[in-house]
């Protein structure tokens, strides 16, 4: 009864339209206009002086980095060594890029150092506790999907379900306490406050970049943070032009890894359960292979979207970051990356998609799930043989009531204007895609 009772509800209220919101979003359009010609902001100069003035300090050399995660932890055990060869192709790799900026190099030293930080304390933990490698990861719900094409929006709609266990922010870059990390009278959760603070310097230094990629402490994250102390993953393509990793990580199988995010899934629910996880990331749609291989049990929920789209605002947030991560503008370096990048993604989907089980498996198709989401969530549910009772219901309406899209603001997107380029142009390389899924396309 409390089913049937449950989806009745979601049948009427999910048809209900937001003119509110939509006023809202027109009101809150954000054009950025000097996406190549910055005016800065005078924290964004502090911040590019202040980098600048101790870039010396910054040795991009494993040895350097291992060492300081060890006096940062006291420990000394990483575990398996495979690790080292993959951080010594990070190093280089981020060498390699000569337009860094002084702010990038700083920024991925000090996440390389958190990274193996992170490994050292998932070890000690593991050794400790060894029956940690015995906890089942039951049944997880993984989501995969191109950015921007709603996995984000999915994932926090279905961890709002208090069912599942799932990974904010403060957690995923944190997993394990440090000993300063220990809750106080005056501070019940220090991970929490740390995430709160690098929030709200972001925040201050790039804001547009806070509106199209939140990463606030309640976020609920992707889980590549728990494949980045394994020293792999495609994370640092984001973060600087490293082709030399990007051939390295697409030549290696990634089944290592991928267990190495397992372990940490199963520190976490020794930490603090349940262990039936909802995860995401779009690197999944490439990595489906060691994906199931990994979590054969799994349900599989695939997002499809227009990629022109995807594309179009990483190129603008790619453009708009780059007056504090790179020396200098030059839209063809990210036109002369990123199509290509997310056509190879897209490749290894379509080759690798019918190794999923049709009877775990999800095709969600944007346009069906911006017209009526209930019917695909309570086919998830299905899937993963959850009941969709009346309080969970709850839960996921005062999610939608809480995270209307664009509440902050409408990122403007103009392709031709900015980067000289059309939509039909970034699209025709693309047509396999369009062959092989129902895609309906959005950006013209």
């Amino acid at each position: 009864m409390a089913r049937k009772s449950a989806n009745k509800a979601l049948d009427r209220e999910s048809n209900m339209s937001s003119p509110e919101q939509e006023q809202t979003a027109r009101a809150n359009l954000i054009d950025i206009t000097d996406l190549h010609d910055p005016v800065l902001t005078d924290i964004q100069k502090q911040v590019l002086a202040g980098a600048q003035a101790a870039a010396d300090q910054i040795v991009l050399r494993p040895d350097v980095i291992l060492a300081a995660a060890q006096t940062q932890t006291g420990l000394g055990d990483f575990g398996a060594d495979d690790f080292r060869e993959r951080l010594e192709i990070w190093c280089q790799a981020i060498d390699e890029d000569g337009n860094a900026s002084a702010v990038t190099r700083a920024n991925l030293f000090q996440m390389m150092i958190r990274y193996a930080a992170t490994r050292l304390r998932i070890e000690d933990i593991v050794k400790r506790h060894p029956e940690i490698l015995e906890i089942d990861i039951d049944r997880p719900i993984i989501v995969a999907g191109l950015p921007r094409s709603g996995t984000t929006h999915l994932l926090g709609l279905l961890s709002a379900d208090r069912r599942f266990r799932s990974l904010p922010w403060w957690e995923a870059i944190a997993p394990v306490p440090a000993a300063d990390e220990a809750p106080t009278p005056q501070d019940s959760n220090p991970r929490w406050t740390k995430a709160e603070q690098g929030w709200r310097m972001m925040e201050s230094i790039l804001p547009y970049m806070a509106i199209m990629h939140e990463f606030s402490p309640d976020h609920i994250s992707e889980d590549i943070e728990l494949q980045a102390p394994d020293f792999s993953s495609y994370l640092i393509e984001w973060l600087a032009l490293v082709p030399r990793w990007r051939d390295y990580y697409l030549s290696h199988d990634q089944l290592g890894t991928y267990a190495y995010l397992k372990k940490c899934l199963q520190v976490l629910t020794f930490l603090k359960g349940p262990n039936r996880w909802v995860i995401k990331c779009p690197q999944h749609m490439e990595q489906l292979p060691a994906l199931y291989k990994t979590f054969p049990d799994a349900t599989f929920v695939i997002t499809h979207r227009d990629p022109v789209g995807s594309i179009r605002s990483q190129l603008t947030m790619y453009t708009y970051a780059a007056r504090m991560f790179r020396k200098t503008i030059d839209i063809q370096e990210p036109l002369g990356y990123w199509p290509d990048r997310y056509e190879r993604l897209l490749r290894a989907c379509v080759r690798d998609r019918d190794i999923l089980p049709p009877n775990q498996t999800i095709d969600v198709y944007f346009h069906d799930w911006i017209r009526n989401p209930d019917p695909i969530l309570k086919e998830i549910y299905r899937v993963a043989d959850i009941p969709l009772t009346d309080e969970a219901l709850a839960d996921l309406h005062a999610y939608l009531a809480d995270h209307g899209e664009q509440k902050q603001g409408k990122i403007v997107y103009d392709l031709e204007r900015d980067f000289h380029v059309t939509a039909e142009e970034l699209r025709r390389p693309l047509g396999f895609y369009f062959e092989r899924f129902p895609v309906e396309i959005e950006v013209r």
